[in-house]
């Protein structure tokens, strides 16, 4: 009877042998073709996507970029990413290609993890859903839509800093800054103002955003099983708010201007029909996303770098007291006030560099294309990395050091500075993100200096960049008439 069992063990272990054998020998096999580029493409199914996030969760993102570029291609290497063929594309050479030739040669892609917590994005193409974003957003994103917003924005940030800094002598800067986006972008987006209701999809936002772009492994305690729970939760918050809008329209109670939701329920597409309420909350849960987690990323760590560099921080003090001295007490920031933070917003720019929140994106080929001499195949899933050309001594000498100046004159050469995309599919949300970013930079520096309690503490991207502890920070208050 041992023999028997014996020899049965022996068998299913011989059979699992020769079945990973076959599936390493079809994986490999599906890379095999005419002239492609050089690379490793990882195990069956997962590929190289345990290393490539690994990096991320260790601090150091580009680290699986730049190792591969030097051992088999600057500019192009294959690999296997999300269950997906994939190409990394790097340098401003590659980012010029895959921007110019958007709905041409490519087109977006999202990971199957994106499309399960976003459903509704599913009915249409992310072609015909990105086309149909970006005939919305101009009314409400372009420069000058966005500066009758300015004084909303200055009144959130002052409210902001009251509540949640003022008074205190240390203060954890990461969740703060994600509650200011937040709130910003709710208030701007679906006019929701109430502390209560803000402060309830505040967590499942947090939670939402680290399980995006993870592994779709969908069973209890995972971070993408996480993020679709949290999205049905914030789904069903914003019907019942579009729900109410209706109503709130129809009686008179609501303008049909006043935001981005109002417009959603009242467009009409070319047959008369109005947005489903499930896909008007698709359109705003992908928005709140977007003007909310990277810019307070962004938020966060020009607060490290300033606590980092007293001469940097030096510099925009000065500025941001320049803006308030011509202005009387009390009075709102403006458009024109915006105008003159350059030196401010130079840093934020660097900061964007150093901590890009968008570490890259996927597209899709959509036909057989060669570059560069090879060949990439139809279906094949391209990812540009702004890390190859941020943190690359090629195009930006000295990458990590912090330096503002990079910024003045015509700035970096076309195609190297990319934290909001490039061409067709640039983020639209790029000016919005500007305003946000130097409101908060203006109220938190005319109000304190600070140094970090945790001076080595651990950056970690899962999928932003992130302090490990949250970036707490010890607050020393300017004089009163220095806040006025």
């Amino acid at each position: 009877m041992e023999h028997f069992y014996l020899t049965l063990l022996l068998g299913f272990v011989s059979f699992i042998t020769l079945s990973l054998s076959v599936l390493f020998y079809r994986h490999r096999a599906q890379f095999v073709g005419t002239n492609l580029p050089p690379g490793k493409v990882g195990y069956p199914v997962i590929g190289e996507t345990y290393q490539f996030l690994a990096t991320g969760w260790k601090g150091h993102p580009e680290k699986f970029i730049f190792d591969r570029m030097t051992k088999y291609s600057s500019e192009v290497f294959k690999t296997s990413l999300m269950g997906e063929k994939a190409a990394i594309f790097c340098g401003a050479a590659c980012n010029k290609f895959l921007f110019s030739n958007e709905n041409k040669l490519v087109t977006a892609w999202w990971p199957s993890s994106v499309n399960k917590v976003f459903p509704s994005s599913l009915e249409t193409s992310a072609k015909e859903e990105a086309k149909k974003m970006r005939k919305m957003l101009p009314n409400f994103m372009k420069p000058e839509a966005l500066q009758r917003y300015i004084g909303i924005m200055d009144t959130v940030a002052r409210r902001h800093f009251a509540e949640g800094w003022e008074n205190k002598k240390e203060v954890e800067v990461f969740p703060l800054a994600k509650n200011y986006t937040f709130w910003l972008a709710a208030r701007l987006f679906v006019s929701l103002e109430d502390s209560v209701e803000i402060a309830k999809l505040g967590d499942p936002f947090a939670v939402l955003a680290s399980g995006i772009i993870s592994m779709p492994l969908d069973f209890p305690g995972t971070p993408f099983y996480k993020a679709i729970k949290a999205s049905n939760f914030i789904r069903e918050e914003l019907t019942k708010i579009i729900k109410q809008r209706k109503i709130d329209l129809a009686e008179g109670k609501a303008s049909p201007t006043q935001d981005i939701l109002s417009h959603m329920l009242l467009l009409c597409d070319e047959h008369g029909s109005h947005m489903k309420e499930h896909d008007i909350a698709d359109k705003i849960l992908g928005l709140l996303i977007g003007g909310h987690d990277t810019a307070s990323a962004t938020c966060t760590f020009i607060v490290k770098y300033l606590a980092e560099l007293p001469h940097i921080y030096d510099e925009v003090y000065k500025e941001q007291m320049e803006v308030l001295s011509a202005k009387a007490p009390g009075d709102l920031l403006n458009w024109d006030d915006l105008q003159k933070m350059k030196y401010s917003w130079n840093v934020a720019q660097e900061v964007l560099r150093l901590a890009p929140p968008l570490q890259g994106a996927f597209r899709e080929a959509l036909s057989d294309f060669v570059f560069n001499g090879f060949t990439i195949p139809k279906g094949w899933k391209l990812y540009w990395s702004a890390n190859s050309t941020h943190k690359n001594a090629a195009y930006f000498p000295e990458p990590f050091k912090f330096d503002p100046t990079r910024f003045e004159g015509n700035g970096p050469a076309p195609y190297t500075f990319v934290p909001f995309g490039g061409g067709p599919r640039m983020c639209p949300g790029k000016e919005y993100a500007r305003l946000e970013i130097l409101v908060f930079m203006h109220n938190l520096v005319k109000r304190f200096k600070w140094e970090k309690v945790l001076p080595d503490e651990q950056i970690v991207v899962d999928p932003l960049p992130m302090p490990a502890k949250g970036l707490p920070v010890r607050l020393f208050p300017h004089p009163k008439t220095a806040t006025t």
